[in-house]
């Protein structure tokens, strides 16, 4: 399973990105999505979900200011980031997720990560 991310790159704050990972069909179909992201130092943080639905779930230090969508016919899910702070420099990565009902395990790709940075 392959996810791949992209649209990373240096930003001042304020400025906005959107940021890209692409993959299969399969996987945009039938897993939930998610942006997480680490700074240097810190704990990896989960930003944002989007699940099959399109129902969306964001980080209290995001929200409003990011949005989390899927886009079937492309096989990728964006995260637009907008009003960028300089807390939000981190390497950001996308994740696919599913709950397997049969025996309640979860089944979870990663995408190699993006570098975002906000200089103040």
């Amino acid at each position: 399973v392959q996810l791949q991310a992209s649209g990373g790159g240096l930003v001042q704050a304020g400025d906005s990105l959107r940021l890209s990972c692409v993959t299969s069909g399969r996987i945009i179909t039938h897993y939930r999505m998610a942006w997480f992201r680490q700074a240097p130092g810190k704990q990896r943080e989960l930003v944002a979900t989007i699940t099959t639905g399109g129902r969306t779930n964001y980080a209290a230090s995001v929200k409003g200011r990011f949005t989390i969508s899927r886009d079937g016919a492309k096989n990728t899910v964006f995260l637009q980031m907008n009003s960028l702070k300089s807390e939000d420099t981190a390497v950001y990565s996308c994740e696919a997720d599913y709950l397997r009902a049969w025996d309640g395990s979860w089944e979870v790709y990663w995408g190699q990560g993006t570098q975002v940075t906000v200089s103040s």
